[in-house]
């Protein structure tokens, strides 16, 4: 009830601009570490709402990414492993982690020969034979500029593609194949071979120079999504690797991976907006 007792007019008025009605109400009222204290009781849908009371109460959600608001929803939510791991190193605050948590591999939109494992981030793949299996994150993008980290923690076997897909874009089928580009739903780049692939062509190799190292176990590849620009693009470690897909329609897109070896695992870490430079 706090979100509305935070909107309730003032005794006698309708409130006015401001802010004006939220002024009033006894939430509004509280100082900003009370307002914390409570709001570190919450949930994610319900912070999103006290966020849109007032100027204050969004200024004490956000202004602070490490709060105790944060710190708390992210001990709720995250495992153990997730925060006393290098998974998220590269998130600094407890809010990207929680954010992190929230785009990651969905249980539901995967493959039933691979599961999500305790961590939250990372895909297993059980030794199925005859088999190209990949995973969706649970949420996609229709605009905006996002990034986010992919690695491999176990061979990469014939195919391993990292990459984007729609969610009309199969996550199952037979043989070892390059299942991520298999369709026009789908776009990847296969690190065994560095083919980027696309309705199941090959639209070129990646990156583009001679003699281009070849992926390592454990190293992280971040991919760029710009659905304003409509490109995807990697880098390696600190190096801008290059645009590998131009001209991406204009439709709802998700992070995704294929893999084919048994046994292996993927992590997925959503970064958020990319720093530029």
């Amino acid at each position: 009830h706090l979100a509305s007792a935070g909107r309730s007019p003032p005794p006698g008025g309708g409130g006015g601009g401001g802010g004006g009605a939220a002024a009033g109400g006894p939430g509004w009222r509280l100082p900003g570490r009370v307002l914390e204290l409570v709001f570190s009781y919450l949930e994610l849908r319900e912070l999103r709402s006290c966020a849109l009371v007032c100027k204050l109460w969004h200024r004490v959600l956000h202004g602070d990414e490490n709060s105790e608001v944060w710190r708390s929803l992210a001990a709720r939510c995250l495992a153990e492993e997730a925060l006393r791991t290098d998974i998220l190193c590269n998130v600094p605050t407890y809010k990207g982690k929680v954010r992190a948590f929230h785009h990651a591999f969905s249980t539901n939109d995967c493959s039933r020969n691979v599961y999500i494992k305790k961590n939250g981030f990372t895909l297993h793949r059980n030794p199925i034979a005859q088999s190209t299996d990949g995973a969706r994150t649970k949420i996609g993008f229709s605009e905006g500029r996002h990034a986010w980290e992919v690695w491999w923690e176990g061979p990469l076997g014939t195919v391993a593609v990292i990459g984007i897909a729609t969610k009309r874009a199969a996550m199952q089928c037979q043989g070892y194949v390059a299942l991520l580009g298999s369709d026009d739903q789908s776009w990847g780049w296969n690190l065994v071979d560095n083919n980027l692939l696309h309705n199941g062509e090959v639209n070129g190799s990646f990156p583009q120079c001679n003699n281009a190292p070849k992926y390592q176990i454990g190293e992280r590849i971040r991919v760029i999504l710009d659905m304003e620009d409509k490109t995807l693009a990697f880098e390696r470690g600190y190096e801008f690797l290059g645009v590998a897909f131009r001209g991406l329609p204009k439709v709802c897109l998700y992070p995704a991976v294929s893999a084919v070896y048994g046994n292996t695992e993927v992590t997925l870490v959503y970064l958020g907006k990319p720093l530029d430079g």
